[in-house]
């Protein structure tokens, strides 16, 4: 949300657009509509029909347009659902009214149109209005400025997450603590005791405590500090750095605050249902098509060197089931093939191979699997067995989900899986962090890659 004198109007300001967008759609609609017959309504009280559908559905979608722009939502994939759901809502709610006001006969594909063209304008305007607060914030304009309580490292890290997204439009100032480790090497500010002080000269708008929770006196003088000078207070728990897992807070009763573990989104059945129907209906239009493409691969791959067209090895999937996964063919066929991970410069490969991997084009099979339900468009990377046997801990959480045919890992710009640890963390931040559109988003990052 934008700092500043009017930084406060921003997100009503959106609000107003979006209740112009939708109402210009239904209005635009409308028009195109009485010629090309999406429904057969008199002109006798039209007006004021669609006067008060449009009144009464912008109104009630403008709550919740409100709420996600009172929200910091800087992912794109975030704004892209909430844009389908905004539309979703808002196209239910006029056909509602327009039963209710008289539209007889409408045809469902004013609706659709309607619901299409509400998200697409929606969604463009998140986005334009997001860019341009990120390359404000990335030019040093618009921040917020913020200090840390503690020099460990929670802070550190803290520290260095707000300074690779400056996007976020936070400035980190100083650090205060009453205790320095020898490794520290940030803006040590003071102590606690010069907080104040710096508070008043510096405009800080939001304090970060990262430090011992175990000292009262402290904390409730922070608490007060922020108070007095109306700072927003957040408290970073005392986390080892060693635990790659997701967190997130919940209160008992509003009063015990509780740290869970693990929210991934794909637990629910209705986001699993989403993802099983996108994969099914995306692999299906591939397959219908692969015979472009499968029939001269098959025969170049027949010419080429002896042995099946296809290669199918022993892979762990989902909560540690095992089944074949589909390739075309890229190597000499030999007795360890479903042990031996292929390498760069493995001399098993055939020429024809070298350029099937190098195109991607040896994973079109993979899409059977997809569509018979042992992987997904987009998932984790799956294990051989023995790889499997070697998991420890929350490495076989990695399975938790369908293992997929590109992943997270494959489009962050560190696809080298020489680091088994760096892998594993993508992969958990994909899990903990699903939806749709971060799954389309993969998928076209996918195209650039290859």
């Amino acid at each position: 949300i934008p700092i500043g004198k009017y930084g406060r109007y921003v997100p009503l300001i959106q609000t107003l657009l979006d209740m112009a967008i939708m109402a210009a759609a239904f209005v635009v609609l409308l028009s195109v509509g009485r010629d090309g017959r999406f429904y057969d309504v008199s002109d006798n009280g039209r007006v004021w029909r669609t006067i008060l559908i449009v009144g009464i559905v912008t109104l009630v979608s403008s709550r919740g347009c409100m709420a996600i722009h009172e929200r910091r939502m800087m992912r794109a994939e975030k704004l892209f659902g909430m844009a389908l759901l905004t539309s979703l809502f808002s196209t239910l709610l006029d056909a509602a009214m327009m039963m209710f006001t008289g539209y007889g006969n409408v045809q469902f594909i004013f609706f659709c149109i309607l619901y299409f063209a509400q998200a697409a304008v929606l969604l463009l305007l998140w986005l334009v209005s997001l860019q341009l607060l990120k390359r404000f914030r990335r030019h040093g304009r618009n921040t917020r400025n913020i200090v840390i309580i503690g020099t460990g490292q929670p802070a550190m890290r803290l520290s260095q997450l707000l300074a690779n997204e400056q996007g976020y439009g936070m400035r980190v100032l100083g650090y205060f603590d009453n205790r320095i480790p020898s490794d520290f090497n940030g803006k040590f500010i003071g102590n606690i005791d010069k907080l104040e002080d710096f508070i008043r000269a510096n405009d800080v708008h939001e304090i970060f405590y990262a430090s011992s929770i175990d000292n009262d006196v402290l904390i409730n003088k922070v608490i007060h500090l922020a108070d007095q000078h109306f700072c927003k207070l957040y408290f970073t728990p005392l986390m080892s750095p060693k635990l790659q897992h997701s967190f997130y807070m919940f209160n008992f009763n509003s009063t015990i605050p509780a740290i869970a573990v693990h929210k991934s989104p794909l637990r629910l059945v209705t986001n699993r249902a989403i993802k099983r129907t996108f994969d099914i209906l995306f692999s299906g239009l591939v397959l219908l098509l692969s015979p472009l493409v499968l029939i001269p691969v098959a025969i170049a791959i027949k010419i080429s060197s002896p042995g099946p067209v296809f290669f199918r090895q022993l892979r762990t999937g989902y909560m540690g089931k095992e089944f074949y996964c589909y390739k075309f063919r890229t190597m000499r066929v030999s007795k360890d093939a479903d042990t031996r991970q292929a390498t760069k410069d493995d001399d098993r490969k055939t020429r024809l191979g070298n350029f099937l991997r190098h195109t991607s084009i040896d994973e079109l099979p993979q899409f059977w699997n997809v569509l018979k339900g042992d992987m997904s468009l987009v998932g984790t990377r799956p294990p051989t067995v023995d790889e499997f046997k070697k998991y420890e801990g929350y490495h076989k959480r990695r399975l938790s989900i369908k293992p997929g045919i590109t992943g997270m890992w494959q489009v962050s710009g560190r696809s080298s899986i020489e680091d088994f640890e760096e892998v594993v963390k993508l992969d958990l931040e994909y899990i903990d962090n699903w939806c749709l559109a971060l799954d389309i988003k993969i998928l076209i990052k996918t195209v650039g890659v290859i």
